[in-house]
């Protein structure tokens, strides 16, 4: 948390309470959660808290890159606090997503050219497949 509080002073954020225990919730999820299911998580510690408010901090973490956003094209915005090189796991039935770690892939070369204009910021790998529950399911069936 205390990297957190410096770079909201650095990007000059008030750091206030509803930010420290939404910035908490996203440190402690593996799930990557959508702002739907931030909001659950966040209004146990905030009763108070409206969706709209989380919605707006989230646009806030974003745009200041104190947090990242995962896959969209999987039918939501999805988060994350793990700003550390690193790779996704999407189960393709219930759409759970874990992380790989970076270190756990070979690097990753282009092979053709950019279209022009375009560079590469960074990669990021997806593995799509089933996790352990939804692979148990489909062996009962």
């Amino acid at each position: 948390m205390e990297w957190f509080r410096d770079r909201c002073v650095a990007a000059g954020l008030p750091c206030t309470h509803q930010r420290q225990v939404l910035y908490r919730a996203l440190l402690e999820a593996t799930d990557h959660p959508s702002p739907e299911s931030l909001y659950e998580r966040v209004r146990q510690d905030i009763p108070s808290i409206s969706l709209g408010t989380v919605y707006r901090n989230i646009r806030t973490f974003l745009d200041s890159g104190l947090i990242g956003e995962v896959s969209l094209h999987h039918g939501s915005l999805r988060l994350e606090a793990n700003n550390q090189p690193h790779h996704h796991f999407v189960c393709t039935d219930c759409r759970m997503m874990v992380d790989l770690p970076a270190e756990g892939l070979d690097e990753i070369h282009i092979r053709r050219p950019l279209p022009k204009g375009f560079r590469v910021n960074r990669f990021i790998v997806e593995a799509h497949g089933l996790c352990a529950a939804c692979a148990s399911k489909k062996t009962r069936r």
